[in-house]
């Protein structure tokens, strides 16, 4: 998270409520809602590491706020983020960890492991069409719910191909 609301800051200074807000208003239902405590914590270390300054701002009737702006440590740290390249395929898949190695446990039969697998891709592309019929007028959510249908339907594909070979 502690890039994501770096990128905030860097379009302008808010406090954390707004950077919630933020979030959820960019990447819509499709994005896990941040929880503002976790928002707080991050906005702490990030302070705490000089990638951003918090500025008290009194407030008449209500409690102060906190207002964050990134610093220019910050700014070097999210272009370095936006350079490198994100993880890609995971070669260590917990899946397939559990299907190479329940042979010869008598615990998981390598056909049942895949046929839930499959079940469980299958239930969550349902999921995330409910979920898109709902997000129509957010495009970058629609994109992210996309992408992880794209995903599914692949793991799907090398599923067959896992039952192909091992079974």
């Amino acid at each position: 998270m502690r890039h994501q609301l770096l990128a905030l800051l860097a379009r302008q200074p808010a406090y954390g409520y707004e950077l919630k807000q933020g979030l959820e208003q960019t990447f819509g239902a499709a994005y896990p809602q941040p929880n503002i405590g976790q928002i707080y914590v991050t906005l702490s270390r990030l302070e705490k590491s000089g990638l951003i300054r918090g500025t008290e701002v009194t407030q008449e009737g209500r409690p102060d706020k906190k207002v964050y702006e990134i610093t220019e440590k910050g700014t070097e740290e999210l272009a370095g983020w936006f350079e490198a390249p994100t993880e890609g395929p995971r070669v260590r898949d917990e899946f397939f960890m559990k299907l190479i190695l329940a042979e010869g446990t008598e615990l998981a039969d390598r056909l049942t492991l895949i046929n839930n697998q499959r079940r469980h891709c299958i239930n969550t592309m349902r999921g995330l069409n409910k979920l898109a019929a709902t997000e129509r007028g957010n495009r970058t959510s629609l994109l992210l719910i996309e992408g992880a249908v794209l995903h599914l339907q692949a793991d799907l594909d090398w599923l067959e191909r896992c039952q192909e070979e091992l079974t």
